[in-house]
């Protein structure tokens, strides 16, 4: 989670970490559909509005590291070394959220994702906003003159990446497996976009000039 800098960011971030604590616990404790909003607003000592100014659903409360990922993910992007390859920059962050997501504390988290269908159609509707969110980040980027639909898919196939390799036995192998594809797929839109942009031989341009006739 990113660390505010101000006295009053550092406030509200610590009261937000604390309702989502205290969600996560009640969730876990007596199963997340006997929860209810004003449960978790009384335990952590907040008015419901409060907890509403910091989560948008309930379903929020159990992902609150949501928005930090895009942002990651994004910075993955903009922010890497000059020069540096675009798919290793995000290899390296989905990679660090798999270790986070895999270790044995995620573990009861992950069950209760599993068991819960709310939580599971949240889920879903969350990676389709990073993945568009990452796509637009990858189609702003002056330094990959891509398409579109180029930036979109990569950023689909990295987004499942995650998830493809949190299920895996052994997440590691599935990440070089995944990322082996995915840089495959990077280059071939490189060189579709190279062949689509070449200059065509004379004798090709006089051709389509005699059949345009």
């Amino acid at each position: 989670m990113t660390v505010p800098s101000g006295r009053r960011e550092r406030k509200k971030a610590a009261t937000r970490q604390k309702i989502a604590d205290t969600a996560l616990r009640l969730f876990l404790d007596r199963g997340y559909d006997a929860v209810g909003i004003r449960d978790v607003a009384a335990e952590a000592d907040v008015a419901v509005t409060t907890l509403f100014s910091h989560f948008a659903s309930k379903e929020a409360l159990v992902f609150e590291q949501d928005k930090d990922f895009e942002q990651r993910l994004a910075q993955a992007v903009s922010g890497r070394a000059p020069h540096e390859p675009l798919i290793p920059a995000l290899r390296r962050e989905i990679e660090a959220l798999v270790r986070h997501c895999t270790a044995d504390s995620a573990a009861p988290i992950w069950r209760l994702v599993e068991e819960t269908p709310a939580l599971r159609e949240y889920e879903e509707s969350m990676r389709l906003r990073h993945a568009e969110a990452l796509g637009t980040a990858i189609a702003a980027d002056l330094d990959l003159p891509r398409t579109t639909t180029d930036c979109r898919t990569i950023a689909r196939f990295v987004i499942d990446a995650y998830s493809l390799a949190r299920e895996a036995a052994d997440p590691e192998a599935a990440l070089d497996e995944i990322f082996r594809m995915i840089e495959a797929a990077w280059e071939v839109t490189s060189s579709s976009r190279c062949t689509r942009g070449a200059v065509p031989p004379e004798g090709a341009e006089a051709g389509r000039a005699v059949t345009a006739r």
